[in-house]
């Protein structure tokens, strides 16, 4: 007897895209779930898009963007764990640790970049000359805390899209804020606000089809207190025009 496949699956491949662009190679990117469990209810940061944007205008999202060259020179005060390396290295074309930091890093300095606060211990660094913001980030007197971060899933946009990112998604407590220096969200800027909100609660906002499916992993992994303990790692992707779901 056949399972039925899985509800991600299904959401994920009938959701409308124009699948007609030239098919590109995937970059690497972060995104990062900041996660509040010590009210009633967990809840979760998001952002919401400023509407004159080109890519998902309106929409609420979690920070993140592509890993770039220089996230790997940024010192840390903690690695990964093996619970978020193991992974993160598996099915990666060309498996390299230092890869793996970088994608990582990429997830703090997206979530400094758009919404000021920072992941991270006290210490210090020089600034990186060539990078205003890890320069930014290290001028607080912090380092990025690898060790606070746990993977919770992995997707990679389907192919003939405009853009194409094979993105990991971290999640982080709330209590790993350690600083924020201050109004980054507003109307002229990347993100026009900023939320806690309920798992419920973001059943009724406008979100993108891999943010749902991985928000339905999150409530999942809550639920059965899988989170950050060495769990299968769900991996969306497309193939033949439908939506595979694997584990890492």
């Amino acid at each position: 007897m056949s399972l039925a496949p899985h509800p991600n699956v299904e959401m994920l491949s009938h959701e409308p895209r124009d699948l007609k662009f030239a098919n590109t190679r995937p970059c690497d990117a972060a995104t990062l779930i900041v996660l509040d469990t010590r009210g009633p209810q967990p809840r979760v940061l998001m952002g919401k898009r400023n509407a004159k944007l080109r890519f998902m205008p309106g929409m609420f999202v979690f920070p993140g963007g592509r890993a770039e060259s220089d996230d790997i020179k940024v010192p840390v005060a903690t690695g990964l764990t093996a619970e978020v390396a193991t992974p993160l290295l598996a099915r990666m074309t060309r498996p390299s640790v230092s890869r793996a930091h970088r994608i990582a890093l990429a997830a703090i300095r997206e979530t400094f970049e758009e919404t000021g606060l920072v992941i991270g211990v006290p210490g210090s660094a020089p600034p990186l000359p060539k990078d205003k913001v890890w320069s930014d980030f290290l001028a607080t007197n912090h380092l990025p805390d690898l060790g606070s971060l746990r993977l919770l899933a992995r997707a990679i946009t389907p192919p003939r899209r405009p853009r194409r990112f094979d993105t990991r998604f971290f999640v982080v407590g709330a209590d790993a804020i350690r600083h924020s220096v201050g109004t980054i969200v507003g109307p002229e800027a990347e993100l026009t606000e900023l939320a806690w909100l309920t798992l419920e609660d973001t059943h009724d906002m406008p979100l993108p089809a891999i943010t749902r499916a991985v928000l339905f992993d999150l409530e999942c992994a809550l639920r059965d207190d899988t989170l950050g303990k060495g769990g299968q790692i769900p991996f969306y992707f497309m193939k033949n025009r439908r939506f595979l779901r694997e584990t890492l």
